[in-house]
């Protein structure tokens, strides 16, 4: 089987090239399987590309405008790749990602070939929580031994069969960064793909905690500068175009102006936040 692994990055070289090697370094690899690497660069500065063509030129490296983010270098790499020849599968990994040996085999294994496979992450050995993967409920599923299906994933692992590709196409592009990887499992469970998490952990990938600058930040300038930036994940026209597209225009227009004053008003926001849950918690009880 021929996969064409795609990948972003963007200034964390180290990173990219660990990265890297937990990928060469995997179970069945080029006996079960093979790989065509096609990585965007967004304009790294710290040598990325250099050191990753130094180190493997056989992988295909592909210079990015320095404003595509995660979502426009993936769609920008899936182009180059299908471009190339007819794959398989095509695997979107994240550069921050690190795989366990077994990680491509175990998705490898889902008899349905129209699918679309999340691997698991956990934050980091030591903390051996969920980071990213699939969602129920919108509650993160846990590995357990089997493949389960799933709502919607991230995009750290995601391995998508070439039955699932012609269905459903690139990764929208009309995103900058963030909604790219939810957007494409939701539009794949309604073209009638299948969507699953693995059976197993598949690697590591640490995920942080801590709340946006657009609702924490100390300067009204700041939180709106951080709020319409594609990295602040919550960017109103894309989150307002990922709403409508699957929860409706009502949820696309609630969160618009919900967003809105929870950046200019923070602090009020919070407490009115804190005393709906508390009313709400007091009529369960």
């Amino acid at each position: 089987m021929n996969i064409s692994v795609l990948m972003t990055c963007f200034n964390r070289k180290e990173k990219t090239i660990k990265c890297l090697k937990d990928l060469y370094k995997q179970n069945k690899l080029n006996e079960a399987f093979t790989i065509d690497i096609f990585l965007v660069d967004d304009g790294s500065t710290d040598g990325t590309s250099t050191s990753v063509k130094e180190l493997y030129p056989q992988i295909n490296v592909i210079k990015g405008t320095g404003n595509l983010f995660w979502t426009r270098g993936m769609h920008l790499a899936w182009i180059n790749a299908a471009k190339n020849k007819e794959y398989d599968y095509f695997l979107l990994l994240n550069d921050d990602t690190y795989l366990n040996e077994n990680a491509v085999y175990d998705l490898l294994q889902y008899p349905n070939k129209n699918s679309v496979v999340s691997g698991s992450t956990q934050y980091n050995e030591k903390l051996q929580d969920f980071s990213y993967g699939g969602f129920r409920n919108k509650v993160g599923l846990i590995p357990n031994g089997e493949f389960q299906h799933c709502e919607y994933t991230h995009g750290n692992i995601l391995l998508v069969s070439k039955i699932a590709f012609q269905k459903v196409g690139f990764i929208d592009p009309i995103f900058h960064h963030a909604f790219g990887d939810f957007d494409y499992t939701l539009r794949a469970k309604k073209l009638g793909v299948d969507v699953v998490i693995g059976p197993n952990w598949s690697g590591y990938c640490e995920n942080s905690v801590s709340p946006p600058i657009w609702i924490n930040g100390d300067k009204l300038t700041q939180r709106i500068k951080h709020y319409y930036s594609p990295l602040s994940y919550h960017s109103p026209l894309e989150l307002f175009i990922f709403d409508k597209r699957h929860k409706g225009i009502k949820t696309a227009v609630f969160h618009l102006v919900t967003n809105h004053l929870r950046t200019f008003f923070p602090k009020p926001y919070s407490r009115f936040l804190a005393k709906r849950n508390k009313i709400k918690n007091n009529n369960r009880d």
